[in-house]
């Protein structure tokens, strides 16, 4: 039976090519190249690793190499969206957190122009701001797709979409925030948390999308664990299921061992393993790894501490 309504996504949500081929998954790509370069030195498209390995991108940032990223043009959203009117069958575009990025701006714009040309007509392609990204963004994708191939249409996928997103939760750890703080995803006074305290910040998705700070460890092995923890503790079975995401950028080892932990607490637990794509791994560099798992409804997570003056959501 054909599905009720296609899915698009863009190229922050680590699917791999065969993935999103799988899945029938229609992926947008972001951009990234080094600007102050003349011959762009880190340079492409963000597709899904296909010209360029996970590990020589990484390498390249380890050697030096300070990409910057760039949402689709407003072209391929004009061209991505026409497809999709004239194929006739509903659409659904999951973009990146409008809090780090203006991938959702740009393709309400783009979508606008499209309603404008069809004025008597209705154009059913939706736009819905995941507010995740990267492996959180994995993980809601998979199941909006099992979703979509349970019969659910396109309005009532973007409904289901609007709550879900404040079910995944997401702790992540990375080995230097300076890129974070370069590409505006957080305040300077985020950023010099770590060097400061000389500890590993865990971050996650605020409820607007924008990133914070949720714990800190002494160590990347104390991170990890911490990891494991924040699922332990936070994990919920219903409706979803036995399902987590751990992603890593070029630090599979550290992946898998805290996938073993999440699987040691639940053993029937499947867990999806993305590596981190070429646009968030622009901005969060080689060695990051996350954990993201279905849990309560975050809106109802009201404690706020604070760390040396930043603002916190426990």
């Amino acid at each position: 039976m054909a599905a009720k309504c296609n899915i698009m996504c863009d190229s922050t949500c680590d699917f791999t090519a065969a993935q999103a081929a799988e899945k029938n998954v229609r992926i947008l790509p972001f951009h990234y190249v080094e600007a102050d370069r003349p011959d762009g030195g880190l340079s492409g498209d963000d597709d899904l690793f296909q010209s360029r390995s996970a590990h020589e991108f990484y390498d390249a940032i380890r050697r030096g190499a300070c990409p910057m990223t760039s949402q689709p043009s407003q072209l391929e959203y004009d061209e991505a969206f026409r497809e999709a009117y004239e194929s006739g069958v509903p659409t659904v575009l999951f973009c990146i957190s409008s809090g780090i990025s203006g991938g959702y701006e740009g393709a309400l714009m783009s979508l606008q122009r499209l309603k404008d040309e069809h004025p008597d007509e209705e154009v059913r392609i939706y736009v819905v701001d995941s507010l995740l990204a990267s492996t959180a963004l994995t993980l809601f994708l998979d199941e909006a797709c099992a979703q979509r191939d349970a019969g659910l249409n396109a309005e009532q996928l973007v409904m289901w979409a609007e709550e879900a997103r404040y079910h995944v939760h997401t702790l992540f750890m990375v080995d230097n925030l300076d890129a974070l703080h370069r590409g505006g995803r957080l305040p300077k006074g985020v950023a010099v948390i770590g060097d400061a305290l000389d500890v590993k910040a865990l971050l996650h998705f605020n409820l607007d999308g924008t990133l914070g700070i949720r714990a800190v460890a002494r160590g990347r092995k104390k991170g990890m664990r911490k990891l494991a923890d924040y699922f332990q503790k936070n994990r919920e079975l219903e409706p979803y299921g036995h399902v987590a995401a751990v992603g890593d950028a070029d630090a599979a080892e550290d992946g898998f061992s805290v996938a073993s932990e999440l699987k040691r607490v639940d053993p029937e637990l499947r867990v999806l393993r993305p590596t981190i794509g070429p646009t968030i791994g622009s901005h969060v560099g080689p060695g990051m790894v996350s954990c993201c798992f279905w849990g309560n409804d975050r809106r109802k997570d009201k404690q706020v501490t604070k760390v040396r003056g930043v603002r916190e959501t426990k």
